[in-house]
């Protein structure tokens, strides 16, 4: 399996499957429902179980009745997941980029950040949000994702590592040579 660390070891990069990740916490890019869907969304409430539905559902019922906005995050257990928790966010759809996509965006990894840290969560796993269907181009999506986590890791002490797991070879190396210049 291919893998690449940066930040002094505080990121990873890797090709794998988020659902077998072995973390505290993985990030679910999840709709506004909360009630499963397509991609990474989908994948993840198959494989966690009946018990990440009913907990979304109550969500749902108590705190967001209308839906978790864009950019927002709530957490929930993880079910039959080798990982303690799942943060579900929910990222922009891609407008052409004049519709606050950007600071959404940012939103949505900045506020799983505070999540994993307001949990003392040490090691928390990304998919790369809003890339699939919700159409953001990938190559600034890696950069605001890199950018956010960085700048959140220098100045906090949890999460201690964030994982980024990409399902193919291709948006593995599309992600490290979007952020080359950066790191």
């Amino acid at each position: 399996m291919k893998s690449t660390d940066l930040l002094n070891n505080k990121i990873t990069v890797k090709i794998g499957d988020i659902t077998k990740e072995q973390c505290d916490a993985i990030i679910n890019a999840a709709n506004s429902s909360l009630l499963g869907g397509g991609g990474v969304d989908g994948a993840i409430h198959h494989a966690g179980g009946h018990q990440i539905l009913n907990e979304c559902r109550q969500i749902r019922k108590t705190q967001y009745p209308e839906g978790i906005p864009t950019g927002e995050c709530v957490i929930t257990q993880a079910g039959h997941l080798p990982c303690r928790y799942i943060i579900h966010t929910v990222g922009p759809i891609w407008k052409g980029g004049n519709a606050n996509e950007a600071n959404l965006l940012h939103q949505s990894y900045y506020n799983s950040m505070k999540k994993a840290l307001e949990y003392k969560l040490e090691t928390i796993a990304f998919p790369a949000i809003s890339t699939g269907v919700y159409g953001y181009p990938r190559e600034l999506a890696a950069a605001i994702a890199f950018n956010t986590i960085k700048s959140f890791l220098l100045n906090n002490t949890f999460p201690k590592k964030v994982i980024f797991i990409f399902f193919s070879n291709d948006d593995y190396h599309l992600f490290l040579n979007s952020i080359q210049h950066i790191h």
